[in-house]
Order: C-alpha cells, then sequence, then structure tokens
C-alpha cells in the first residue's frame, strides 16, 4: 500500500477528506441556524447554494491556474481559502454574511477539488483505478464523518462545526506544505475555452448532463432533507447523514468495484440511477418520522453514482485529466447549485414534500438522457481502451483499465 501510495498521496487524501467533510459539516446545524436567524428555508438553502455555485465558476479558473503555476501551488491556495473562510463562518453576524463567507469557502474547495484528484492520480504508482478508490473512499469517509462532527459540536453552539472545520483544514494544509511536491512535469496551458471545446466531445458532454441531473439530486437530500426532519437534534441528524456518508464510502468503494467488471460502468449506472428516482419518490411519499431511513438507504446508491461518473469523467474523454475533470465539474456543480435554492423556494411555497417530487423528476430526465445516450458512452470507453465486457470475460477489460 505505501509503494502503491507515497507519503503526498495519503496527505493530498487526507485533506480531500476535511474538503468533503466540509461539505456534510452543515447539514446537522441547518435547522438551527433556520430558527436561531429567524431565515427562512430559501435564505438557508444559500448556504450551500453560494458554496457550490462559486465552485462551479472557479473550476473554469482552477484548472487554468494549475498548469500556469502547478498543481501543489494551487492546493495550497484553496486549502488556504477554505482555513480563512470556515473561520470566517464561525463569525458571521447574520445570515447574509454566513452565505458569502460560504461561497468563499466554496471558491477554495474549487481550487483543492480540481487539483486533488489529478495529484493523487499524477503521484500513485498503482494506475488510475487504485487512485480513484482511494479519492472515493476519502471522499465518502469525509461526506460520513462531516455530519457527525457537525452533529456534535453543533449540539455545542451552530458556530463550533465552522470553526472546527477550519482548524482541521489548517492541519491538512501543512501536511501538504510538507509532504506534496511537486512532480515538476506541468500540462501544457490551458485556458477556460479548453473546457467547453472539451464539452463538445459527445461522451464528456453526454456523462456531465446525466451528472448534472443527478448532482441536483443528491443536494436534494444532502442539502434540503435536513430541514424537513425538524423533530431530529442536531446529534440526530449527524448520526443520520453519518450512517448515509457511511454507506456512500462502501458503495463508492467496494460495491462498484465489485459490479463494475460483471456489469460494465454504464449498464450499471442505469440501473442504480432508476433506483434513485425510486428513493426519491419514496422520500415524497412518507411522513417525516420515516424520512431518515430513506437518506440513510440513499447513500447507498449515491456512493455507486459518485464513484461512476467519476470514473466515467476521466475514461470516455480523450482530453487530460485535468480537462476532462474541469469540463466535468463545471456542469454538474452547475446543476448542485440550482438545487439547495430551488428546493427552499418551493418548501417555502408548496409544502414539503414538493422538492422530492421535483427532484424525482429531474432524475427521471437523467436516466431517460443515459438510455438514450448509453451507446455513445460505451463506444467512449472501448475508443479510450477502457472497454469492459460483462460476466467472464470482463477481466481483461478491469485490468487494463487499472493501468492506464
Amino acid at each position: 500500500m505505501g509503494k502503491k501510495f507515497p507519503p503526498a498521496v495519503w496527505a493530498t487524501a487526507f485533506a480531500t477528506l476535511i474538503a468533503f467533510m466540509g461539505i456534510g459539516v452543515v447539514d446537522p446545524i441547518l435547522s438551527t441556524i433556520l430558527k436561531e436567524m429567524h431565515a427562512s428555508a430559501f435564505a438557508v438553502e444559500w448556504l450551500f447554494t453560494s458554496y457550490i455555485a462559486v465552485m462551479a465558476l472557479a473550476m473554469l479558473l482552477s484548472g487554468v491556474l494549475s498548469t500556469k503555476f502547478g498543481a501543489r501551488r494551487v492546493l495550497l491556495v484553496g486549502l488556504s481559502l477554505v482555513v480563512v473562510f470556515a473561520g470566517l463562518c464561525a463569525l458571521a453576524p447574520n445570515i447574509g454574511f454566513l452565505a458569502v463567507f460560504r461561497g468563499g469557502w466554496g471558491l477554495g474547495n474549487a481550487f483543492f477539488t480540481s487539483t486533488a484528484l489529478s495529484i493523487i492520480v499524477g503521484a500513485s504508482s498503482g494506475g488510475m483505478a487504485a487512485a480513484i478508490t482511494l479519492y472515493e473512499a476519502a471522499l465518502g469517509l469525509g461526506m460520513a464523518s462531516g455530519p457527525l462532527l457537525g452533529g456534535f459540536l453543533g449540539s455545542i453552539h451552530w458556530r463550533m462545526p465552522f470553526a472546527g472545520t477550519s482548524t482541521l483544514m489548517l492541519i491538512a494544509l501543512i501536511l501538504t506544505l510538507t509532504l506534496v511536491r511537486d512532480t515538476g512535469q506541468k500540462e501544457a496551458p490551458r485556458t477556460a475555452a479548453d473546457l467547453f471545446r472539451a464539452l463538445r466531445h459527445e461522451g464528456v458532454i453526454s456523462n456531465a448532463l446525466v451528472g448534472l441531473t443527478y448532482s441536483f439530486a443528491f443536494f436534494t437530500i444532502l442539502a434540503y432533507s435536513p430541514i424537513t426532519m425538524t423533530s431530529l437534534s442536531a446529534m440526530g441528524l449527524g448520526l443520520v447523514f453519518f450512517a448515509w456518508g457511511v454507506l456512500v464510502g462502501i458503495s463508492s468503494v467496494f460495491v462498484v468495484n465489485w459490479l463494475r467488471p460483471l456489469m460494465g460502468p454504464v449498464r450499471m449506472l442505469d440501473l442504480n440511477l432508476l433506483c434513485m428516482v425510486v428513493i426519491l419518490v419514496v422520500a415524497a411519499l412518507v411522513p417525516e418520522h420515516a424520512l431518515a431511513v430513506v437518506v440513510v438507504v440513499s447513500g447507498f446508491f449515491c456512493g455507486i453514482s459518485n464513484a461512476l461518473f467519476t470514473t466515467l469523467a476521466m475514461e470516455v474523454s480523450p482530453f487530460s485529466r485535468s480537462i476532462s475533470s474541469g469540463a466535468y465539474n463545471f456542469l454538474r456543480w452547475s446543476g448542485a447549485a440550482i438545487a439547495p435554492i430551488l428546493d427552499g423556494l418551493l418548501k417555502d411555497a408548496f409544502g414539503v414534500h414538493v422538492p422530492f417530487w421535483v427532484a424525482a423528476a429531474v432524475m427521471f430526465i437523467g436516466w431517460v438522457g443515459l438510455k438514450w445516450r448509453a451507446g455513445v458512452l460505451d463506444r467512449c470507453l472501448a475508443e479510450q481502451g477502457h472497454a469492459e465486457g460483462h460476466g467472464h470475460g470482463a477481466g481483461h477489460g478491469q485490468g487494463h483499465r487499472a493501468h492506464a
């Protein structure tokens, strides 16, 4: 394991864990912030939308900077911004300032996430598959531990989770400064226009657009459902999303690696997105006391989708890792940014269940889109040398993928 993943990779993976912990750390305290700041659901959901919208736009810039200044420098700037803005969130006097500071946090996270996967893949000697598995494991563990940390610290005061995340990210920053070094091999310089050129590739745009609809559904679960479970305490919500995050991690690391060689990535994603539609319909139908169970179960399917979309973003694309990742992330985070405030608006206007119905409809459109473009994605995988068979013949494709 040490030969596959040198210290620089582990340091980046730890920072990834903290970065994704910072997304879920807010979940358990949303209801508390709503009450203590006398805010509407629409206003509170800006804590996610400002964060994600800035992330999406910054994806256009962060990749350009990494090819000019090197991935390590951009990574360090991103970590530093998260330390500063997470700390400022802990001091925010009102919901407006809190939303603005979350936007700054999102800028830092964009600089970090656009380079972290590239560094992990580039510094690992075990191949792309092993590196992506480690990245997804860190992501899943971060998603799981974030709500638990938020619930524990939020039960003391709603400001504490922000201060805690800032402190942990400072540790990640110190480790990155100490252990991560530039390889000296920069990608060819690129501009934001390169991302849009990549999005003209039929495989890249197909995966990204379906990923957009999934991200809308994902953030309806992650960012909206916490404010519907009003009977739960901050710690109770933390435990719900901890269980959800554990399933995200298990399915993204173990289940995907087990089933993908048997089914192929596109067919597996097809079935998984249909399950996501069903989950969202059930969430719209069940009473509040049963919603926590539905949210936890959804983590299993979210983990599979996360891993498959990330892998497909790299494997259907003929472009460099950073361009492939940047193009996909720009489009899918755009979908994610819309979900929280739209869900808050719909809840305030039409009731608590309507956002789940809308998310189910959006996810169904994504599933139909995947059905329509499945042949294109399979062909692009084959063209890039990542074709996988089904059943007994799958082993060769999996081995090829692992050394890509």
